[in-house]
Parts: C-alpha cells; sequence; structure tokens
C-alpha cells in the first residue's frame, strides 16, 4: 500500500504549518523550499485542502497559509481525504473470474476491505498534533525572509 504523491506532499506541508502553528502565515515558497517541493504542485494542493476546510488563506506582505483548525483536531484521514477524496481504494483490481478463481477473488477482496477499514481507522484516530509531538528533532523555526524598511 502506497500513498500517493498528492497525499505525502500535502501532508508535509501541513505539518510544517503545525509547527509553525500559532505564529502567523507561512508563505507557499517557503513551505516549497523547505520540503523540496515544486511551487505549482504545492499550490495545487493548498487550493484543495482551503476548499476542505483545514487552511486558511492570509493576504498581505507576511501573508500565506495558516491551519484553519487547531493542529489537534485535524486528523490524517481528513487531509488525505481531501487530496485523493475518499481512503485509498488500494490492492484489488478488477479482473474477469476465470472457472475454479471465484474462491480467490473473494478471499483477496475480504482481506482488502478488512484492512481498508484498519486503514480508515488509524488515519481518523491520528492528530495533525501526534505526527508533530512525535519528531521534536525537526527544526520547527520557519522565518519570514522579508524585511521591511520605512
Amino acid at each position: 500500500m502506497r500513498f500517493s504523491t498528492r497525499s505525502v506532499y500535502g501532508l508535509r506541508a501541513m505539518f510544517v504549518l503545525a509547527q509553525h502553528y500559532g505564529r502567523g502565515a507561512l508563505s507557499v515558497s517557503t513551505i516549497a523550499q523547505r520540503e523540496a517541493i515544486s511551487l505549482a504542485y504545492l499550490e495545487q494542493l493548498f487550493h484543495r485542502l482551503r476548499k476542505q476546510g483545514l487552511v486558511d488563506s492570509v493576504r498581505g506582505p507576511k501573508g500565506g497559509y495558516v491551519l484553519a483548525k487547531n493542529p489537534q483536531v485535524i486528523r490524517i484521514g481528513e487531509i488525505v481525504r481531501a487530496l485523493d477524496g475518499d481512503l485509498l481504494r488500494m490492492g484489488e483490481r478488477r479482473r474477469p473470474v476465470k472457472d475454479g478463481h471465484r474462491s480467490q477473488q473473494v478471499v483477496t477482496r475480504v482481506v482488502w476491505e478488512r484492512l481498508q477499514d484498519k486503514l480508515a481507522e488509524v488515519l481518523d484516530e491520528t492528530r495533525l498534533s501526534d505526527l508533530t509531538t512525535a519528531s521534536p528533532n525537526h527544526d520547527a523555526r520557519i522565518e519570514h525572509k522579508y524585511t521591511f524598511h520605512i
């Protein structure tokens, strides 16, 4: 089972915002540079996340994105669904059933359905804040590169 690139990059971006939570907006370019993600691709991901109410955009010189909710409330399942739709339909490909192979199809379908249920359960139990506390050595300080002179 693999997460899509969209989910992996989206989770990485949300992780950065969670670490910066309560300290203002971060620009997409700052996150893109820090995480080595294409700026254009990251903008698409933030568009999806904003539509689902997970991030808010902030305009102005110190603008960018902030989490729309506390990281203790945002579930990883919400993020994955916002980016990829219904949770990761994985595994079983629909193939024509050959004579004598019907039991194999039933067995694999039951196993995949149970795996998907467990996957959804884990993703929905895991909060964004759980990821930030699990990675204490990750540098949480992000500063804007902008200076203003009047």
